[in-house]
């Protein structure tokens, strides 16, 4: 079992930054792929980015350049820094954690970027 902790939302005007944080416990032995989703208001949860064990990032295109997704394997936690934000970025953001077998989600975080 692996437990994801999501924490570093709020309210933030449209242009400023927040960094989420995701921290990890339980058999984070077994954890490879970890990323961070999104669902707004009325749509469907999106992935935004994930990254491997190694470091390899990838990212919606809607948050390329913005977004950057990082993971200390030390720490057992990623983060997800958010800069330029924009109205469209209010969401709750989840953090999510791929095993061989099984997918774990943390409860998520809510991210309001106001205009």
């Amino acid at each position: 079992q692996v437990q994801l902790v999501e924490s570093g939302g709020g309210l933030v005007q449209a242009g400023g930054s927040l960094r989420l944080s995701c921290a990890a416990s339980g058999s984070v032995f077994s954890i490879t792929t970890m990323g961070w989703y999104r669902q707004a208001p009325g749509k469907q949860r999106e992935l935004v980015a994930h990254i491997t064990n190694s470091g390899a990032a990838s990212y919606a295109d809607s948050v390329k350049g913005r977004f950057t997704v990082s993971r200390d394997n030390a720490q057992n936690t990623m983060y997800l820094q958010m800069n330029r934000l924009k109205p469209d970025d209010t969401a709750v953001y989840y953090c999510n954690a791929a095993t061989l077998m099984v997918y774990y989600w943390g409860k998520g975080t809510l991210v309001t970027v106001s205009s």
